[in-house]
Formats: structure tokens, sequence, C-alpha cells
């Protein structure tokens, strides 16, 4: 079963998307909430699989909603106005359904949502390790109000400070609250290199290398950053880049 919440402002729009999903089996609704406050409440204490949001409620909007959770579930947005859809998808939303709500348009975005499901399922039965990302793979990063949804391989940089983790892509620099313990567990070593106790490297986005005291190393990333590698570290990276 796919445990959902309805979250909308409006009464009469969560009754009539119930009714509609009569019709998925699947699908099996464990609460809704009338704002974003309620809704927030409910996916912490519920973990849903998958939300159906409203984007404009009083007090916060759908979007705001979303930056403050910690964990985002599948996210269908349903909303009475479409110059919202491209942003919708920006936060990755799996579809976006304009009320009234069309019987089939809701057929669509089930199916999608089986369909990431299948591939979550392929990826995570593919790897030895569960839960390792390749760089093709997107992740999705909130800082504050601002949302991403970015490509690992456009990732240059991780940069630990204090529980949190400064990442690096473009021009932006947004903390996550992720340890980068926690986050060399999750990355290709072929790909990201601790460099030190306090980066990891996108070993792709280094632009120069230059030897450094002590024995070390000193890396040029392609957005000008500077970041040494530990003499420890350095001997692994030799061996791995074959200097």
């Amino acid at each position: 079963m796919i445990k959902t919440v309805l979250i909308d402002d409006e009464r009469l729009a969560r009754t009539e998307l119930k009714k509609l999903l009569i019709d998925f089996p699947e699908i099996e609704v464990v609460a809704e909430a009338a704002n974003a406050n309620e809704g927030l409440e409910k996916i912490e204490s519920l973990n849903p699989d998958l939300i159906f949001l409203d984007i404009q409620m009083p007090g916060k909007t759908g979007f705001e909603m979303l930056s403050e959770l910690n964990r985002v579930p599948y996210v269908i947005f349903t909303t009475a106005y479409d110059e919202y859809a491209l942003k919708a998808f920006e936060v990755n939303a799996l579809d976006y359904l304009l009320k009234p709500i069309e019987p089939k348009r809701l057929a669509d975005a089930v199916q999608k949502l089986q369909n990431a499901e299948e591939k979550e399922m392929q990826i995570s039965s593919e790897n030895t390790n569960k839960s390792l990302l390749s760089e093709n793979d997107q992740v999705f990063v909130k800082d504050g109000e601002r949302c991403w949804f970015v490509k690992l391989s456009e990732i240059r940089l991780f940069e630990s400070v204090g529980n949190y983790a400064k990442v690096y892509f473009g021009p932006n620099k947004p903390l996550i609250l992720k340890s980068l313990n926690a986050l060399e567990e999750r990355l290709d070593e072929k790909v990201f290199f601790r460099a030190n106790r306090k980066h990891i490297v996108n070993l792709r986005m280094i632009e120069k290398i230059e030897p450094y005291f002590n024995g070390g190393l000193l890396l040029e990333l392609k957005g000008a950053e500077k970041i040494e590698v530990s003499r420890r570290q350095t001997v692994k990276f030799k061996e791995m880049m074959s200097l």
C-alpha cells in the first residue's frame, strides 16, 4: 500500500480527490490536512510515501512547506492555477494536476508514481550498497526557502561546517544537515574523494594539481576553490590517479 496524505485548504477538493482515489486501491489515504502547518505535522508523524499538495494555501504555500521537510516524499501538486507548473517540476514533483482533476490525468500521475517506485527498487537491487548514489543521480537540496534538484556530477565540493555540509554547485553554496562522514558513505569513491577531514571533492572538477608542503597536494577546482589533500590521503590519491 502507498500511504498518502492530502493537503488542501478546500475540504470539497479533498473530498473529490478521495472519491477519485477509490479507483486506485493501492493508494491508502491515511490523513488530510487543511494547511501547510497541519501538513508538516502529518508528514512528520505518519511518514507517508506520497502527498497530494495544493500550492496556494493560507499561511504558507505548498512550496514553502516542502522546503521545511527533512525527508521529502513523492509529491503530486494539485492546483487551480497553471502558472506554477515549471516551479513544481524544479522541486521534483512527480506530476502537476489542475483542478478540477480529471480521472485520466490522475491515472497518468499514479502511473508515474508506480514507474518511479519500480525504478527505485531496480536501483536498490542493482547496488550491493543500496544507498550508494551514482554521479548521474539527482539529489534534492534545500536551504531555507530555496530548493534545488541537482545532479551529483554538477557538485564540485562538499565542505564540513559543524553538523552541516556546504554543497558547492554552480554559484550556489547551500548548507544541508548532513555530516561529511554520512555523505562519504553514500557517494561513489571513484568520483568523490575525501581530500581531508573537512572536504570531499569531485575528481572530475579538478583543474590543477600542485605539490604542497609536508608531502601533500593542493587541488584547484573549476570554481577556483583550492583544497589541500592531507599527506595520508595524498598516497591514496596518487594510487587512484596513477600519478
